[in-house]
Order: C-alpha cells, then sequence, then structure tokens
C-alpha cells in the first residue's frame, strides 16, 4: 500500500490564486471573463490576465491569477461563469 501525498493546502487569502476560463471563441469572451471576475476580485490585475485560441480556433481560454479571498468566493465565481451558458470549463 502506497501513501498518496497530500494536496497543499491553500491559505486565504491567496494574492495569485491561477484560473483558466475555457469557453467558445467569441470576440467579447475576454471581456466578460474579466468583468465577471472583477465582480469577485475588484483589483484584478490585467497584467496578469492572458488569452489564448485554441489551435483550431473553436476555443478560448482566459488565464487570469486573481485575490481568493476564500472557498465561499471562488464557488460562487465558478458558478456564476459557468451559469452564463458561455463558459464550458473552469479549472
Amino acid at each position: 500500500m502506497t501513501d498518496t501525498p497530500e494536496a497543499p493546502k491553500i491559505t486565504f487569502p491567496c494574492a495569485d490564486y491561477p484560473i483558466k476560463v475555457v469557453g467558445n471563441n467569441a470576440d467579447d469572451f475576454f471581456g466578460f471573463v474579466v468583468e465577471t471576475v472583477k465582480g469577485f476580485d475588484p483589483e484584478l490585475d490585467l497584467e496578469k490576465v492572458s488569452i489564448q485560441d485554441s489551435r483550431n480556433g473553436r476555443f478560448r481560454s482566459v488565464r487570469l491569477k486573481m485575490t481568493a479571498t476564500g472557498e465561499d468566493q471562488l464557488q460562487a465565481l465558478f458558478e456564476k461563469l459557468k451559469a452564463s451558458g458561455r463558459v464550458h470549463m473552469v479549472l
């Protein structure tokens, strides 16, 4: 029997919490994600936000680092992004 290493614990607040949001490639997807995240982190640093299209151009991902204040905040953000119908995955 092998010991499974414990997942690292996140200490809140976490200033550089990484998130990747994947959705269909649309001109306004980047703005939509940034504005949604700013509702949960008004001090979001746009220098820590990047965008990448999939190889075939069908999907777009927005990667960012935000200040996470707790699990409740992150859960609410993930739910709001998914409820929009525009987001396929939040990692």
